[in-house]
């Protein structure tokens, strides 16, 4: 290869998805570029479009329009430009590229790039598809690598099936299959030939039907429930020995693309595992805390028993729970240290003057919270209650935060606690808050009070907060100035995506030349979330519940909750993966990653996910407007 070939081999090899190639295909790849040198303003297109391009910018810079010259997306040097790949041609044709400076630009003739890469479909799927489908393919890879990255090879599959297991007969019908795994609450059973050819009893499995099989080819085909289960079983099943180690039936599972297997000892079925079993095995860590929690009798013991909190995310993380998983059972067992300390508080102080309920707000109320966060909570009493009163409810707020603090759930930064006499009120007062902030909404009011529009009970009286909750809904419902308000409060926070789609860095302070996950990528899809949830008067509070009950709502189209949920959870996975290694080297967890320390590749879902909050913002800012 001569020297400007090489020049330009390692380029492109140094570009997701051509930097897993291997030299030789990449050497093939490199003799089917052609260089062009174009000025700035010059469009570029296929002569057909039935013949598409690729673009490598090499040096200068692209821009990407569409309809009404509509800018679409940036790229500079290093980027690769596959519009005109994808699969859906409809989209492509109204695009235009132009280049916005003198610009040096590899291309490619797609279709003989396509035979090249025949044998690579995760680099033609990476060309073809759209921001939103490679993350949505690379949330879902990620969770089967996190699973198969867990402990579990050293545990056997007796520790981890805990169903029995029911069998049918092939001539069953399938509504009498259906009966029956309804009646035993199971989502699947094994169909056996009950008899050999003599009349003996045999065990001789057949396969296997499970809820999904009913659903996708009964349901969904208009195929008779009258059939026999032999109709719409799986074929081939497989069975896994109980002296095997659970690793061995994930493994099993995963190659097949099953979720149940059927545990055999000596031959003879008895019992069955599924993946929901492997994956939360773990789970039982949380109920055992939370046991020890409630039976804890001083502060000091639930103090040694917070410092398990670390260990059960770094676990959970490993045994590839997702983020929705963890934030639950981490929310969970901060719900049973406070509810415990409110115990110990009436203990000491006396029981309530008058009914009352202890709040959690932020990511504690959303189910969303991971080891040791601050705090965030609220007191609302019955209107019942006497100035004198508050005496009483200082102190058992006081109690209670002082004993979360020791615990690891350091005091919010803002005040925003029961201690505060502000966050401390009768329902009444809660209600003309709320009125307040949705009828006269100012940005600085709804900075300081949108953490309420995330609120859950507790502890005590849940009829307090729900008859605010709902008052406060219908209002949010029809409001639309409050709604503006809000979206230009969310809408404040951006992702870091640079002017050429490269990240824009911290650029002072101790976390320098790092991304803050947190608040530039995960703080604008909870946002967004709130807002549709409040918009359609919606009481959930938990950010993928409210995506998912807003699917398909005015406010959000089915595509977009699911490309926000993918970028959600891909989000969430990368803090807990950056958190998890800080707590393996026993270093304070924080949210910011350097963008130098994971591959290009993961660079490159990170743009993605990225893009599509910039996307959604971008919608939602027109909506506004």
């Amino acid at each position: 290869m001569d020297n400007e070939l090489a020049e330009v081999s390692a380029f492109v090899g140094g570009i997701p998805p051509f930097d897993l190639l291997p030299e030789s295909l990449l050497d093939k790849l490199v003799k089917e570029i052609s260089i062009s040198y174009m000025r700035e303003n010059e469009h570029l297109a296929p002569d057909d479009f039935e013949l598409p391009q690729l673009y490598i910018l090499r040096k200068g810079a692209l821009r990407c329009e569409g309809i009404n010259n509509e800018l679409i997306e940036k790229y500079a040097e290093g980027d690769i430009c596959a519009v005109y790949c994808q699969k859906n041609q409809s989209l492509v044709k109204d695009i235009t590229l132009i280049t916005d400076e003198d610009s040096l630009i590899y291309s490619l003739d797609y279709s003989p790039l396509k035979t090249l890469l025949v044998d690579k479909p995760e680099a033609i799927a990476f060309l073809e598809h759209t921001s939103e489908q490679r993350l949505h393919n690379k949330k879902a890879k990620l969770n089967d690598e996190a699973i198969l990255a867990s402990s579990i090879s050293n545990t056997s599959v007796a520790d981890f099936y805990h169903h029995s297991v029911a069998t049918v007969s092939p001539n069953v019908s399938i509504q009498d299959a259906a009966i029956k795994m309804t009646e035993l609450g199971f989502s699947c059973l094994v169909v056996v030939d009950e008899k050999d050819s003599y009349g003996q009893v045999t065990d001789i499995k057949l396969g296997i039907i499970t809820d999904k099989d009913i659903r996708r080819r009964c349901v969904a085909v208009g195929l008779s429930t009258t059939n026999p289960v032999s109709d719409i079983m799986t074929k081939d099943i497989a069975t896994i020995d109980i002296q095997r180690n659970a690793y061995d039936a994930l493994i099993a599972m995963t190659s097949k693309h099953i979720h149940h297997l059927p545990v055999t000892k000596l031959g003879k079925l008895i019992g069955m595992v599924s993946v929901t079993d492997l994956v939360n095995n773990e789970e039982h860590n949380a109920v055992n805390i939370t046991s020890i929690i409630h039976k804890a009798q001083s502060i000091a013991e639930l103090v040694t028993t917070s410092k398990l909190l670390n260990k059960l995310q770094i676990k959970l993380t490993k045994l590839g729970s997702n983020a929705d998983h963890i934030g639950k059972n981490i929310s969970a067992i901060t719900m049973a240290f406070t509810i415990r300390l409110i115990e110990m508080a009436e203990q000491k102080l006396g029981p309530a003057p008058v009914p009352y309920a202890w709040l959690a707000a932020g990511s504690q109320a959303r189910q969303e919270q991971l080891a040791h966060s601050d705090q965030d909570n609220a007191l609302i009493i019955s209107d019942s209650m006497q100035l004198a009163d508050d005496a009483y409810f200082k102190a058992l707020a006081t109690f209670v935060s002082d004993g979360l603090a020791k615990c690891g759930f350091v005091y919010c930064p803002g005040d925003i606690m029961a201690t505060n006499s502000k966050w401390r009120q009768p329902q009444k007062v809660w209600q003309q808050y709320f009125d307040k902030w949705v009828d006269a909404p100012s940005p600085k009011a709804l900075l300081n009070s949108s953490v309420f529009f995330d609120l859950s009970t507790i502890h005590g009286d849940i009829t307090l907060l729900e008859t605010v909750r709902q008052k406060m809904l219908q209002k949010t419902k029809v409001s639309t100035l409050f709604i503006a308000h809000m979206s230009a409060n969310a809408l404040r926070s951006k992702p870091p995506l640079g002017f050429f789609r490269g990240f824009v860095l911290i650029q002072d302070g101790k976390h320098n030349s790092t991304l803050d996950l947190k608040h530039s990528g995960i703080a604008p899809i909870v946002d967004l979330a709130r807002i549709y949830a409040l918009s359609e008067g919606i009481t959930a509070v938990n950010t993928i519940e409210r995506l998912q009950q807003c699917s398909g709502t005015k406010s959000l189209t089915k595509s977009s909750a699911e490309n926000l949920i993918d970028a959600y959870e891909f989000l969430t996975s990368v803090r807990l993966e950056h958190q998890g290694k800080l707590l393996c080297k026993k270093l304070p967890v924080n949210n910011y990653i350097d963008p130098k320390t994971i591959s290009k590749l993961e660079r490159e879902h990170l743009k993605d996910a990225f893009k599509v909050i910039k996307s959604m913002q971008d919608y939602r800012q027109s909506a506004v407007i």
